[in-house]
């Protein structure tokens, strides 16, 4: 059973939402998405979790970003932080944990859910909540580009206009996989001209023409795909891939390979780096607009991405918390 020593609350807040944690209340804080009320499907969801934690949960809504909701409960002295959501909103989350002592559980609620899917963690409500009470902390590697911490990956080009367009068709015609796809091909056909970047991977500067660069720190999204590129994960670092094709034809096969099941030799299609460090810059750009973990903004340039070790406790199922603890 997952028990957390209580963390010593600040000083109230004049926020009329929130409120120090004390003897005798919830020790379990869940952050969902305000809009996700209107939903059937993860309203239930959301009601059979919190059922299941009972007494000692309390649930907190957002709109935007997460990671207000989430930083004013660790001021409140909240130990385990639950994130409801897909993996948006974990990241959103996860950003604002890291560093501290509070510990992050995952209740998986969207579309794909790599994150919470690379934990082994259950789709079911019911078991996913009873997941997070029966599991352990475990301090985990992430990813951070100019400090804002991702989980999953972050991408260049031409993968941000892609979820421009997918949100465009969820909000239309609801959430799916199919939907995913489709979206994905509707943007290639709208291949703009390439980006030109330069690329410094662990000290070694290149210069590279090309529509898309993709950044991973999920090896289960990777075998997902189908592509190469785990090892790295498992050993810290990342998996960098950047797209050879400038074409829309091109592109156009390459996103068919990656839709299809089974491993998938993408030499021709991408080039991968596994760097430890790495920073991208585009000449004569002050920022550009990219893609983590589903979320878009424009950021700063250079992007500088590294791997910070030790800085966020995530909760384990009981099976993947005992095969952790097999290997270590």
């Amino acid at each position: 059973m997952l028990t957390c020593d209580r963390m010593s609350p600040s000083a109230p807040t004049t926020s009329g939402a929130a409120r120090p944690v004390s003897a005798g209340r919830p020790d379990i804080c869940v952050i969902a998405n305000a809009r996700s009320g209107a939903s059937a499907r993860v309203s239930e969801t959301l009601h059979r979790a919190m059922t299941v934690f009972g007494a000692r949960a309390e649930l907190r809504t957002f709109t935007g970003d997460p990671a207000p909701v989430a930083e004013q409960a660790i001021r409140d002295g909240f130990p385990i932080i639950v994130a409801a959501g897909g993996d948006g909103t974990v990241a959103g989350v996860a950003h604002a944990l890291a560093g501290t002592p509070a510990v992050m559980g995952v209740l998986p609620m969207g579309t794909f859910n790599y994150f919470a899917r690379g934990l082994h963690t259950p789709a079911d409500a019911t078991e996913a909540a009873n997941a997070i009470l029966e599991g352990e902390p475990h301090d985990i590697a992430v990813g951070s580009v100019n400090g804002k911490v991702f989980l999953n990956n972050v991408a260049l080009g031409l993968y941000p206009e892609i979820l421009d367009e997918r949100e465009a068709a969820y909000k239309r015609w609801g959430r799916s996989r199919i939907l995913a796809h489709w979206s994905t091909l509707r943007t290639l056909l709208r291949l703009r001209r390439p980006m030109r970047l330069r690329i410094v991977a662990d000290g070694e500067a290149q210069m590279r023409r090309t529509p898309m660069i993709f950044i991973a720190r999920s090896a289960y999204q990777l075998d997902q795909f189908g592509v190469v590129g785990a090892q790295a994960i498992s050993d810290d670092r990342f998996a960098v891939y950047i797209a050879r094709q400038t074409t829309r034809m091109g592109l156009l096969k390459l996103a068919w390979r990656l839709m299809r099941p089974g491993k998938v030799d993408l030499t021709d299609c991408l080039e991968l780096l596994t760097p430890e460090r790495l920073v991208i810059d585009q000449p004569k750009r002050k920022r550009i607009r990219i893609a983590y973990d589903g979320e878009r903004e424009k950021m700063i340039l250079p992007l500088t991405f590294r791997i910070d070790h030790h800085v966020l406790s995530v909760i384990l199922p009981p099976t993947k918390a005992a095969v952790v603890k097999g290997s270590a």
